[in-house]
C-alpha cells in the first residue's frame, strides 16, 4: 500500500479518517535540530534515517489531510530545563490556526513546571508529551509529582518515550514509569512506541485502568530489523484492544504512512481491532467527536 492508497484502506473500515496521536510539529529552529541528529542517524543508531516528510509546514498539513487524518497533536518537548513553557505556547498557538491539530503540550523537571503545567490545562491543552531518552532526566523526579497528580487528576492523556529504544538513556525502561504509575495509578499514560524494546514489560502496564500503548514506528520493516515485536505477543495487543492507539511519528519516518498501517493490518486482528485502533481509541483519548 502506497500513501494514496490510505483514503481507500479506511473507508473500507467505514472509518471517517484516521486520528494519530503521535504527530510532530515544532519551531523550525528545533525541528531542524531533530532533523540534523536523524542526518546523523548512522553514527546514532547504526542505521540510516532519511527523513520521507522533509517538506514545508503547508505541505505537511496538506499531507495529513490527504491521508485523511482527521485529529491530530503538534507534539513538542525539551531537551533542557527553561524550553518546556516556551514550546507550551507555540504549541498552543500552532494548534489555535491549525484544522484538525489539538492542543499539546510538555514539561521537563524545573522547579516551574507545576506552575506552567497547570497553566496550560487551564487554557485547554488536551495532550501532553515527554521524551525520557532526549530530556535524560528520571520521570520520578521530585519536580514531577505534582505535574503527574494534576495530569492523572484531569484525565489528560500524556504520551510517554520511555522504552529503551532506539537507544537507551538513563533513565529509559519500564521501571521508572512503572513507579510513577504506582504512585499515580489514575494517570491517562500513553507508552510511545509500543514501549519498544521492552514490548511486555510495557504492555503489563495496562493492568493500570488508563494506561494505553501507541504504535509508533512499532511493528514495521524497519524497526522490526533493529526491534523486533515477540510474535508470542500479539494476542496481547487483541486482549488490550481498547488500550492501542495509532500514532506514526510522522513527519520524521524512514518510510511512506502506509507502511505503519499495513504493518497494524498484517498482524491479522480483524477489522474491529483495527477500527479500535485507528479511529476509536484516539478519539477517546483526544475528545473528538
Amino acid at each position: 500500500m502506497r500513501d494514496s492508497d490510505v483514503p481507500a484502506w479506511w473507508r473500507r473500515l467505514g472509518l471517517d479518517g484516521l486520528i494519530d496521536v503521535h504527530v510532530h510539529f515544532l519551531p523550525d529552529r528545533v525541528l531542524n535540530a531533530v532533523w540534523a541528529y536523524f542526518d546523523q542517524a548512522s553514527t546514532h543508531y547504526g542505521t540510516e534515517w532519511p527523513i520521507t516528510y522533509r517538506t514545508s509546514v503547508e505541505e505537511r498539513l496538506k499531507t495529513l489531510e490527504s491521508l485523511g487524518v482527521r485529529a491530530f497533536p503538534a507534539l513538542v518537548y525539551p531537551h533542557k530545563p527553561g524550553m518546556a513553557e516556551s514550546l507550551n505556547s507555540w504549541a498552543r498557538d500552532f494548534a489555535a490556526v491549525t484544522p484538525g491539530c489539538v492542543s499539546s503540550g510538555t514539561f521537563f523537571p524545573e522547579p516551574s513546571a507545576a506552575a506552567y503545567v497547570r497553566e496550560a490545562l487551564e487554557l485547554g491543552t488536551r495532550i501532553f508529551k515527554v521524551h525520557v531518552q532526549v530530556g535524560g532526566y528520571d520521570p520520578r523526579s521530585g519536580e514531577l509529582d505534582d505535574v503527574w497528580g494534576q495530569l492523572a487528576e484531569a484525565g489528560v492523556p500524556v504520551v510517554v518515550h520511555c522504552g529503551s529504544g532506539p537507544i537507551p538513556g538513563r533513565h529509559t525502561g519500564p521501571g521508572p514509569m512503572g513507579e510513577v504509575l504506582r504512585r499515580h495509578p489514575s494517570l491517562t499514560a500513553v507508552i510511545a512506541h509500543l514501549g519498544m524494546p521492552e514490548y511486555a514489560e510495557h504492555l503489563a502496564l495496562t493492568s493500570y485502568p488508563n494506561v494505553h500503548l501507541d504504535t509508533t514506528m512499532a511493528l514495521t520493516p524497519f524497526v522490526e530489523a533493529m526491534m523486533p515485536f515477540p510474535r508470542d505477543l500479539v494476542p496481547r495487543l487483541r486482549d488490550v484492544q481498547d488500550r492501542i492507539v495509532l500514532g506514526s511519528d510522522f513527519p520524521n519516518i524512514p518510510y511512506e504512512y502506509a507502511v505503519q498501517l499495513t504493518s497494524l493490518e498484517s498482524l491479522d486482528l480483524g477489522d474491529d481491532w483495527l477500527r479500535a485502533v485507528c479511529w476509536d481509541n484516539g478519539a477517546r483519548l483526544l475528545g473528538y467527536e
